[in-house]
């Protein structure tokens, strides 16, 4: 089994992005949605073992990180991204889009802070919502990749 933890939205919130981390450290792959890059850059230096990957949000300004990636995992082709490029505050056709045109067996988004699980079209559709908490609850996703498929969870912090 693979675990994945994701996260996004953190919003200078250091410490929840920490809580996270720490609450998982046996986790074999932490991703970042974007919007508080550097909250995460900054936990996962404390942290140099772990496997860690991210991309940029419409507010982390001056970043040097993509808009989007595409990894493979366990044999599952993940694409993550903020999604403010995908306007996915007015759906996710788009985005859904660019996911299918790069084979995705899953999607990542954050930008909305609103969590979101959905299997569309053969994809894991996955919004961990926002960790730092801005507008709700603070929520991040898990997610397992087993030999019987993949799972997706959302977790309140």
């Amino acid at each position: 089994m693979l675990r994945i933890i994701v996260m996004s939205d953190s919003h200078k919130n250091f410490d929840n992005v920490l809580k996270i981390v720490e609450k998982h450290n046996d986790a074999d792959l932490f991703l970042h949605l974007g919007d508080g890059e550097h909250d995460f850059e900054d936990v996962m230096a404390l942290y140099p073992d772990k496997n860690y990957d991210h991309v940029c949000g419409n507010c982390d300004f001056y970043s040097l990180a993509p808009a989007f990636n595409l990894i493979k995992a366990d044999g599952k082709r993940i694409f993550f991204t903020h999604g403010h490029i995908y306007h996915v505050k007015f759906g996710i056709k788009e985005l859904l889009y660019a996911a299918q045109g790069r084979g995705a067996d899953i999607v990542l988004y954050g930008h909305t802070h609103n969590s979101y699980i959905e299997y569309i079209d053969g994809m894991h559709v996955v919004n961990p919502g926002s960790c730092s908490g801005m507008g709700g609850s603070a929520t991040y996703a898990i997610i397992d990749i087993t030999k019987a498929g993949v799972v997706p969870i959302i977790v309140k912090l």
